[in-house]
């Protein structure tokens, strides 16, 4: 049963929330003490001081894990093992939904509902999931002569470096740390610095899991301080990145600089939310393209904010889906009635405004939202029609609540302006014609594409981008495993 807004603000009355990095089983101040404030974005009040990690803590927390490594631990531990703590991670989450989704919405300014289910069945699910899979991933043997028998086996890469964006903290953390250490990996995970502090908080729920001292280490820091030192460290053997296509190209310079280490990049997008005109313009669909281009504020990678609507349903549509925008509600994220919290940072908010400008300038016609009297840093949702595909607001990333709707002529047309982007990450198509569909979604150059809803899949399905979306690596599924392993050969003459 979801508690009520008071039942939440008593319990961030509560929190007392570390900022401390974890290296090789302990929590500790960074080596030079330097700190910075995190803030709650809703409110712009200091949360907690945060050690400000640089590369003498990267070392140290990369020598841990590079220990426990070698002398197998956790790397040669049985997986029924592995398999065992790791859903004991799960369980220590769900036990512990509302704190760590207090605390994620105060850090975030997300809602406290997305926090919930983000928190109360993604994370748990994600840990859950791969932590059974831990005993169930099997090698190969090669068809030879009777001379020989060749083994393909699986092994770890050793250790993985994660460097984590803002919008979905905790959820980021499971997507990198579950699957690297159901292989046998140790982790070294940067939170981003505007959200460090629930993934501070999963190290004590994964050390009275019985995670061993070294193989998971948090290092808070600065990207250009501690991401960069994970990114150039010669003892880091894969890293997983998720945030800007302007960062993910420093992280394949870092590699190229270093080791060579492999770098899964999973990055920006501008997708496509594509009505044909046998669509029929349902309750449904209206939902799901609000939720589409404004779940999260708009603060996430796959948000569909280029909506290219059949010509003749174009006017039938943007109606239905203002009134749907007018009725979401900004507000305090920890009350379960608001809908859209705020954004990330001041700076960020500028950026969205100076977009919502751009779209204005360009000769888009805003139809609503905009700036929020609200204190913290909140943005109506916005939503612009005659939005047309050379215009800013139509070509680049925004990551905040701003919509543009253009109106298509042809599939061919739709399919074109789709495609027309240096993103490939998500879109989604509604038709009633099967035929349709598979050849949109077949046609359209991006990593997961939604027929008749919105969504990313879920934990089963492999989430990654085509383009300068992000590289050949995919999180979740099956497929996020290889990110995190080795394959060797072993060939044997009989």
């Amino acid at each position: 049963m979801t508690l009520t807004h008071s039942e939440f603000q008593a319990i961030a009355a509560k929190l007392t929330p570390s900022g401390q990095a974890y290296i090789d089983g302990k929590f500790c101040d960074a080596a030079d003490g330097d700190k910075f404030n995190t803030i709650n974005p809703a409110t712009g009040q200091v949360l907690a001081e945060v050690a400000h990690c640089k590369s003498a803590d990267v070392d140290r927390a990369v020598a841990a894990a590079r220990r426990v490594f070698n002398d197998g631990t956790w790397s040669r531990a049985e997986p029924e093992h592995r398999k065992e703590v790791l859903l004991k991670v799960a369980a220590l989450v769900r036990k512990h939904t509302n704190e760590l989704a207090v605390l994620e919405s105060l850090d975030t300014g997300k809602t406290i509902t997305d926090c919930l289910h983000e928190i109360g069945t993604d994370v748990p699910k994600f840990f859950q999931w791969y932590a059974e899979l831990a005993d169930k991933t099997f090698g190969k043997i090669a068809p030879t002569g009777p001379g020989a028998m060749g083994l393909i086996t699986h092994e770890p890469a050793g250790i993985a470096g994660a460097v984590l964006p803002w919008n979905f903290p905790l959820v980021m953390a499971a997507w990198k740390i579950a699957p690297a250490l159901t292989v046998g990996c140790s982790a070294v995970i940067k939170p981003a610095e505007q959200t460090p502090l629930t993934t501070i908080r999963l190290a004590q729920l994964m050390e009275e899991a019985g995670v061993p001292p070294g193989v998971i280490n948090i290092i808070p820091g600065y990207g250009h301080t501690a991401g960069k030192a994970i990114g150039l460290h010669n003892d880091i053997d894969t890293l997983s990145f998720t945030g800007s296509t302007e960062v993910g190209r420093m992280f394949m310079r870092y590699s190229g600089d270093s080791n060579l280490k492999g770098v899964g990049l999973e990055m920006g997008g501008k997708s496509p939310f594509i009505v044909l005109d046998d669509a029929p313009i349902t309750d449904d669909l209206i939902e799901h393209a609000a939720m589409s281009a404004f779940w999260n504020g708009g603060q996430n990678c796959s948000a569909n904010m280029r909506q290219l609507i059949a010509a003749p349903l174009v006017e039938e549509f943007t109606a239905r889906v203002c009134e749907r925008v007018k009725a979401f509600r900004l507000g305090d994220p920890l009350d379960p009635s608001t809908d859209i919290g705020s954004m990330i940072t001041k700076d960020h908010k500028t950026m969205v405004m100076d977009y919502i400008q751009s779209g204005m300038d360009q000769g888009a016609r805003k139809i609503m939202g905009g700036n929020s009297d609200l204190p913290g840093f909140f943005i109506e949702p916005t939503v612009f029609e005659a939005v047309t595909p050379d215009m800013k607001i139509a070509r680049e990333e925004i990551f905040g609540p701003v919509l543009g709707i253009m109106s298509v002529r042809s599939d061919a047309e739709a399919l074109a302006i789709a495609s027309d982007t240096e993103y490939g990450l998500h879109a989604t198509v509604f038709t009633r014609d099967i035929d349709r569909a598979l050849h949109m979604a077949r046609s359209l150059p991006c990593g997961t594409v939604s027929v008749n809803g919105f969504s990313e899949g879920d934990i089963k399905t492999p989430f990654g981008g085509y383009k300068m979306s992000g590289s050949l690596a995919r999180d979740n599924g099956t497929e996020a495993l290889a990110q995190y392993m080795q394959t060797k050969t072993i060939w044997i003459t009989t």
